[in-house]
């Protein structure tokens, strides 16, 4: 069994100061520490986790004998002293703390001091919407008021604390049935991209016509009103209503920039949120504000909240595949190229759904600045992956493109493979709409056909066939992935792909 790289994992993924603390905190405690060895033996390794290369450079020690027991030993340290480390640098580690206290406290039987750490802690839960602390430290004030009663202290009313705790208790489920409704449609979102099929609208519209979704002042605190919008916003984003989308992912991002300790204690839902303001405002566009938005977006890493590696990873995701799409849809194909560099030396840290999003925007940007080799490059690193569940709308996409890219490269004798190959897979996946079967269609005869006016009349019908198909906004989702009909056209015309773009980019600024 190979080697679990987890301890590995968790050593490359500390900060330095994170690792200077750890180091001060392993100081403080006596005997042998073979484990700080190890931590440095494992930090210095690069490339990956080397067993075997641990245990020649410790051959001669006693501890390499035990080293399963050590490592484990070294994974519950480091955690330890993080625990330690963060223990103040979130409100929910805040509150365990002050939950901790109480329970000491209490177990010393100093119940006053513990009643004044409560009420501390009860503030700051309030204040921030941390409704299972809250209640939790309600459970902790009705043991205190059992002891004051048995004192002789009457003073403090059960009934109050009882509605509290009602109040409370109902946030709470509303909160959690916010998170239920958002994980469902998030779901669609990741498992299929945009929403085409008749299941996928059908799971949208339940999402859409449940009462917390569609009734007014549902939400019971601003967290709650924060999913609820965020949730409305993917919904109508389902719908293609970018206007109202936008408005709705627009008056999420107000209430948490209203409320800063709120944003700080949810920077992945504020990132997703821009990320989608963004995205609406390509759609609408409105380009000189989503340049905004990006630069908005980059600029979180230095605020509070948004330090955490995991959430400056999300923000380099969300900025970079918001401004590549960007790129595309303004026909900027040398802009967008020149950011390959800077992604692929993050690749390796990123969720495997962005990894995937990133190779198929490379795939096209490369197509739409005429380097067909590297488009081609991308694409098999994307058609190759050996992950089939995740963004299947990604897959299908990338098949088509490969269509046209090998047409492009004049590998016409693999571009009739293909398209049998692509047309199965379609009919298979119940994903063979209208554009998906012209287009294949179209170009296995363009690559049968040789006189240059015989191909151009292909292109003509083709452009004449996907003009009427638009008009159908789950046929126009195409053009989210591949501007199909921005490349027919330049055949049609005889101009280049970034030609046929700007075209459309000058065309939407004359009509807004």
């Amino acid at each position: 069994m190979k080697p679990s790289p987890e301890l590995y994992d968790l050593i490359h993924s500390l900060t330095k100061s994170e690792k200077r603390f750890f180091k001060l905190h392993s100081a403080l405690q006596s005997g042998e520490k073979n484990y700080l060895r190890l931590f440095d033996a494992i930090h210095a390794q690069s490339g990956g986790y080397d067993e075997a290369a641990l245990k020649k450079q410790f051959a001669k020690e006693t501890f390499i004998q035990h080293l399963p027991s050590e490592k484990n030993h070294l994974y519950k340290l480091i955690l330890k002293a993080l625990r330690s480390y963060h223990a103040e640098s979130s409100v929910s580690g805040q509150l365990k703390q002050q939950v901790s206290n109480i329970e000491i406290l209490y177990n010393k039987s100093l119940y006053e001091e513990a009643s004044k750490v409560l009420v501390r802690a009860k503030r700051v839960a309030k204040e921030n919407e941390r409704y299972y602390l809250w209640f939790e430290l309600l459970t902790w004030e009705k043991m205190l008021l059992e002891e004051a009663y048995q004192s002789g202290n009457f003073s403090n009313d059960v009934g109050e604390l009882i509605a509290e705790e009602d109040i409370v208790l109902g946030k709470l489920r509303n909160l959690a049935a916010y998170h239920v409704l958002y994980a469902k449609i998030n779901y669609v979102f990741r498992s299929g991209g945009y929403v085409r099929t008749p299941e996928e609208h059908a799971i949208v519209e339940e999402i859409s016509d449940h009462p917390l979704i569609k009734g007014k002042n549902t939400a019971l605190s601003d967290r709650a009103a924060s999913i609820c919008l965020y949730t409305q916003g993917f919904c109508f984003w389902a719908r293609r209503d970018w206007d109202t989308s936008y408005a709705k992912f627009k008056r999420a991002k107000e209430i948490l920039d209203n409320r800063p300790v709120l944003r700080k204690d949810l920077p992945k839902r504020y990132v997703r949120t821009c990320y989608y303001i963004v995205q609406c405002e390509i759609e609408l566009g409105k380009y000189d504000s989503a340049r905004a938005n990006i630069k908005h977006l980059r600029s979180l890493t230095g605020d509070p909240g948004f330090s955490d590696v995991d959430i400056k990873q999300q923000v380099f995701n969300s900025s970079w595949s918001a401004e590549l799409r960007l790129l595309d849809r303004m026909g900027d194909y040398k802009a967008a190229i020149a950011l390959e560099k800077p992604i692929v030396q993050h690749m390796g840290r990123m969720q495997r759904e962005y990894d995937l999003e990133f190779r198929f925007l490379l795939s096209t940007a490369h197509f739409g600045a005429g380097d067909l080799s590297r488009s081609l490059h991308w694409l098999n690193r994307l058609l190759n992956d050996p992950e089939p569940t995740l963004r299947q709308d990604l897959y299908t996409y990338a098949k088509l493109f490969n269509l046209v890219v090998h047409y492009e490269m004049g590998n016409n004798e693999l571009v009739e493979y293909i398209s049998r190959s692509t047309k199965r897979f379609l009919t298979k996946r119940s994903r063979a709409y209208g554009v998906e079967a012209a287009l294949v269609e179209h170009v296995r005869k363009l690559a049968k056909t040789s006189g240059a006016e015989a191909k151009h009349g292909l292109f003509v019908s083709l452009e004449a066939k996907l003009n009427e198909l638009m008009e159908d906004p789950d046929e126009s989702t195409v053009l989210k992935y591949f501007n199909i009909c921005a490349w027919v056209r330049s055949k049609v015309q005889g101009i280049t792909m970034a030609e046929a773009v700007r075209k459309e980019v000058a065309a939407l600024k004359k009509t807004n």
